[in-house]
């Protein structure tokens, strides 16, 4: 059974993802399912590794950068002291 997620990603790796699935006549949905499948199977200490795609490698570009969303109370505050 599929389920919906929603997943956020810098909009150059979007554009060459699909680009890349589209190439392999699949989805974009069952390319990121194919990757999460392959993380999730191998009892990995470590996410570097996780083998992945040589494309993988070329899309990436530096160190990930992984930002926390901010909270709805934090964005609130913000707003609120914005206008003062």
């Amino acid at each position: 059974m599929d389920s919906k997620i929603t997943l956020s990603f810098d909009a150059n790796i979007i554009d060459k993802a699909k680009e890349y699935a589209e190439s392999k006549g699949i989805s974009l949905s069952r390319l990121t399912e194919i990757l999460l499948r392959k993380a999730t199977s191998g009892g990995y200490r470590e996410i570097e590794d996780i083998p992945v795609s040589h494309w993988v490698m070329t899309l990436s570009e530096g160190e990930a950068e992984y930002i926390t969303p901010k909270k709805r109370k934090d964005i609130k505050k913000e707003y609120y002291n914005s206008k003062k």
